[in-house]
């Protein structure tokens, strides 16, 4: 069994166990509060360079808006401005944005709740290259990953036609994703995942002959030790 399916039955029993189907509910609703709260000065940065990597690099920055690894006191606004100043260690942004110029409609797998509103800037550069988009989220709650009530919070139904994965899966998990998502996954030529457990779930699945892009900052040491590089490292790449 994966770590991503062990993950979830653990987190599954969990809920049935307690009887609490949302653990994560309060601190899902501070991630979209903190960050619609830093989308002003955010929005001033991307006036300054509004080129496409910036907007992968906002998107990636807001991969550090996990409550599984930052407490909720910590300042978010210095971690944005140090992240911007990072390098992405791997750079496929010029395979990313031929990508955006081929295809008609991408299938866009989010993570976090607070990230999303992060990915809405991203989306909102991606609708520039006349890119229809179809944005994913999990069906029931888990861990803070968001669901369509967080989606439709942070407006993502404003730019994008949201569906759901038909399971509470950490990350993309395809045994247990429904029939529908599954068929739609496999059937999209161009995709872009955020995080480390959709990239997990990912990679463990038949992707060939599609475009697959993933987008996260390495949180963990697994994932860091697997692609060789150091916690921290915020990445584009493509499967």
């Amino acid at each position: 069994m994966s770590s991503n399916a062990t993950g979830t039955r653990i987190h599954q029993y969990i809920k049935k166990e307690t009887g609490c189907y949302d653990p994560y509910f309060y601190q899902k609703k501070e991630g979209n509060e903190i960050a619609l709260s830093l989308m002003p000065m955010v929005r001033e940065i991307l006036k300054e360079d509004n080129d496409l990597e910036t907007y992968v690099k906002i998107a990636i920055v807001g991969n550090i808006l996990d409550f599984g690894t930052f407490d909720l006191d910590t300042d978010f606004e210095s971690l944005i401005f140090e992240g911007l100043k990072k390098e992405l260690v791997i750079n496929k942004i010029d395979e990313f944005e031929e990508a955006l110029k081929k295809y008609d409609n991408v299938l866009y797998l989010v993570d976090n709740t607070g990230e999303i509103v992060f990915d809405k800037l991203l989306i909102e550069k991606i609708k520039e290259y006349d890119v229809d988009i179809t944005v994913a989220v999990k069906e029931r709650p888990i861990l803070n990953d968001a669901c369509m009530e967080e989606a439709l919070e942070a407006g993502l139904d404003e730019i994008a036609d949201l569906i759901t994965t038909g399971s509470d899966s950490v990350g993309v998990v395809e045994s247990m994703i429904s029939d529908e998502f599954k068929e739609i996954l496999l059937d999209s030529p161009f995709v872009i995942s955020k995080g480390m457990g959709n990239y997990e779930g990912l990679t463990e699945m038949d992707l060939d002959g599609q475009d697959v892009f993933v987008l996260f900052c390495t949180k963990c040491n697994a994932i860091s030790k697997d692609l060789g590089l150091p916690e921290g490292s915020h990445i584009l790449s493509k499967l």
